[in-house]
């Protein structure tokens, strides 16, 4: 019990007998204070005392997929910074292969009573994925809020960026450099925002031969061995999933002796971190992080206030950035 008082007490910058007026409900503590030193409690992992336990914790699980596409440590800065000017506390669940599930994660985060639950990419974009969690979640009324396109029917507000139109600035781009033959460099067939990708170049190309789309894992080197049969069919120019799938297909056109963009012109999506410093500087769709991130903060803390908010779907405008990866389509 001591050392659990010195904790708590060091944490929140407060004396050993402010914590334990607040575990013992004693009065002369200020709401703030005693709210810090339960959030403290949930945060360093002790058991809320018995006759605290019925309120939720000022907690929220900041679910992401991975930290390796910069992107989501992104999000995570903006959401975490506005959930922090609220005082909530983000606790960020990362999933690693072969480590903790997301559904892993969402039998923690109630077991901590957590306020709410923000998804920043996650198994709510990948329709053949296990979705019960997410069931279980709005099943015990949890505040939650996805990041990006989800499957329906989930019955969670979500803010996406728009996928339709990030590919028809892409799109344009290329056409207006000369690119007859464009090729599309996607997540897996069931991922949600790659099918809206596609439907849109559909619409746009009227006839988009299927030997132009090809499928990868979203990394760097799904991206190089996806685009390097996108490049032997022909493609010249190639719009992408992901920023790390670009720079795949810039690695791919390289190891086959192919200038970028003198012979391939290769357009990513997202504009996450340092695309504007590799070689060459990436060509991207930008999605706007800091207003779909704040925008998320805003729906969940609706929710935690009481407020009900439609399970309706946010969509954000991006932005084609033009850099050095696409030029003139090759005369030959």
């Amino acid at each position: 019990m001591t050392r659990r008082l010195a904790e708590v007490a060091k944490k929140v910058g407060v004396s050993e007998a402010t914590v334990s007026r607040v575990l013992n409900g004693k009065p002369g503590v200020s709401d703030a204070t005693r709210q810090a030193v339960l959030t403290a409690l949930d945060v360093l992992g002790y058991e809320r005392p018995t006759q605290l336990r019925g309120e939720r914790a000022r907690l929220v699980g900041l679910v992401l997929p991975e930290l390796q596409n910069p992107i989501f440590p992104a999000f995570a800065e903006v959401i975490g910074g506005a959930l922090a000017q609220l005082g909530l506390t983000p606790v960020l669940c990362t999933q690693t292969k072969g480590g903790v599930s997301e559904a892993d994660y969402v039998e923690l985060l109630l077991q901590q009573q957590v306020s709410g639950v923000v998804f920043a990419g996650g198994l709510y974009a990948q329709a053949d994925a296990p979705h019960d969690h997410y069931r279980l979640l709005a099943a015990r009324n949890i505040p939650v809020v996805l990041v990006n396109a989800a499957i329906e029917h989930l019955g969670f507000p979500a803010v996406s960026c728009d996928d339709a139109v990030a590919v028809e600035q892409a799109w344009r781009h290329l056409a207006s450099l000369g690119h007859e033959r464009i090729g599309l460099l996607l997540g897996p067939g069931d991922h949600v925002p790659s099918a809206r990708k596609l439907a849109a170049a559909r619409a746009i190309a009227g006839d988009l031969p299927e030997e132009c789309v090809v499928r990868a894992i979203f990394s760097l080197e799904g991206g190089h061995a996806a685009a390097s049969r996108l490049i032997d069919r022909g493609v010249t120019g190639i719009i992408c999933a992901s920023d790390p799938l670009a720079l795949g297909a810039v690695r791919a056109a390289r190891r086959k002796g192919y200038d970028v963009p003198g012979r391939v012109s290769v357009v990513g999506y997202d504009d996450s971190a340092f695309m504007n410093c590799t070689e060459p500087p990436l060509t991207t769709v930008r999605q706007p992080i800091e207003a779909m991130g704040r925008a998320a903060v805003e729906l969940l803390n609706a929710q935690i206030g009481g407020t009900a908010v439609p399970a309706e779907e946010l969509l954000f405008e991006p932005e084609l950035v033009v850099r050095g990866s696409t030029g003139q389509a090759p005369r030959d």
